[in-house]
């Protein structure tokens, strides 16, 4: 395990109270029908250090900007990062919810553990996104049009070259507007079967959000763009007929009034999302079953549908396999999809009682 401490300092000096940038002047003009997940130059980026001394220094705001770092630095050399992602909903009276950022604190902290990095707190995680929010005020987007997505990262900044864990750590998070992908109704997707890469194996990092496990399934998701999907849908590395996950989303396959999904055995990651449409469906009366799901249950599934932070619950459309296209009923837009996709959103956005305790509500306040 790495030698810091896992102490994070989180008090921030003050935001100035005017600034020159460039993105600011923008944030009320942008045109929101075009955001898309693409990177939007807010103001604002929260950063933490550890320099080796056994505590980190004080978190600060910062405007948003590059960061410096060693060519040598573990995160460029040996991949020793971790990511997250979450959202920010504004509300009509101007207040913002965060939905279960407490679940997102504490992955982070796993992840970090099996990588040898420290972590913050998930008291320290939440004040900290909350305050990266809060200081990116301008930049959540109106109720009902989008959310701030928001990507708290740590990395091994430190110089390294033999195999082994970073002597100084970078914890930063930043934010960017999003606009709601699906406001007439979710578009569902077509997807095809890998079956030559795969994403994780048995052992490995498959069940945390390590940075270099979006880099292994990029060749897969270009080809399957390049054929006309929207995205490639993975296998088991060992018997390859069971089902993992696509890109960047889990997978839940429905039959009558049952939902399958993958079990968690270490090569899938616990998404978020995941556990909440797990929850949502149980409490509606659903049979959840999480075990192995093969190639075959997809023939006579009635829905397919994807979970993950960014998309939300998406349906799917058709899926490809070995040259056969397997579609499904309503075009992907199916009875129990579009239950749980509006249970979900509900409380994500506020618009129903969270009687699960899932979301964190604050006033945001002027400067």
């Amino acid at each position: 395990m790495a030698t810091c401490k896992t102490t994070f300092c989180t008090r921030l000096k003050a935001i100035p109270s005017d600034t020159d940038s460039k993105t600011s002047e923008l944030a009320n003009d942008i045109n929101r029908d075009n955001l898309g997940l693409n990177p939007v130059l807010t103001d604002y980026m929260y950063v933490m250090k550890c320099s080796g001394t056994d505590k980190f220094s004080d978190g600060e705001l910062q405007p948003f900007g590059n960061i410096e770092l060693n060519p040598f630095s573990s995160v460029l050399n040996y991949g020793q990062g971790i990511i997250e992602g979450l959202r920010a909903f504004k509300k009509e009276d101007d207040s913002v919810l965060l939905f279960r950022p407490e679940a997102n604190g504490l992955r982070m902290r796993v992840g970090a553990d099996r990588i040898c990095m420290p972590a913050p707190t998930i008291d320290q995680f939440v004040r900290a996104v909350k305050a990266t929010v809060s200081a990116n005020r301008r930049w959540v987007p109106p109720p009902s049009k989008g959310f701030l997505y928001i990507r708290p990262l740590l990395i091994g900044s430190g110089a390294v070259l033999s195999l082994t864990p970073s002597p100084e750590f970078i914890f930063l998070i930043y934010v960017t507007p999003v606009r709601n992908y699906f406001e007439h109704g979710a578009e569902p997707i077509n997807l095809v079967i890998e079956n030559d890469i795969h994403r994780a194996v048995s052992g490995g990092v498959g069940s945390i959000n390590a940075i270099g496990n979006y880099a292994m399934v990029m060749k897969g998701q270009v080809a399957a763009k390049a054929s006309g999907f929207h995205d490639a849908l993975y296998l088991d590395a060992v018997h390859n007929k069971y089902l993992e996950e696509i890109s960047a989303a889990n997978i839940f396959v429905v039959k009558d009034k049952t939902i399958c999904t993958p079990a968690l055995r270490g090569t899938i990651l616990p998404g978020i999302t995941r556990e909440s449409v797990i929850d949502i469906a149980r409490r509606q009366k659903f049979q959840v079953e999480e075990r192995p799901v093969s190639v075959e249950e997809l023939f006579s599934a009635d829905e397919v549908f994807c979970t993950g932070n960014a998309v939300g619950l998406l349906p799917v459309g058709s899926i490809t396999y070995q040259g056969k296209r397997l579609s499904y009923k309503e075009g992907g837009l199916g009875t129990v999809s579009r239950q749980l996709s509006s249970a979900l959103s509900n409380i994500q956005m506020g618009l129903a009682d969270d009687k699960m305790g899932w979301t964190v509500l604050w006033k945001l306040e002027e400067k």
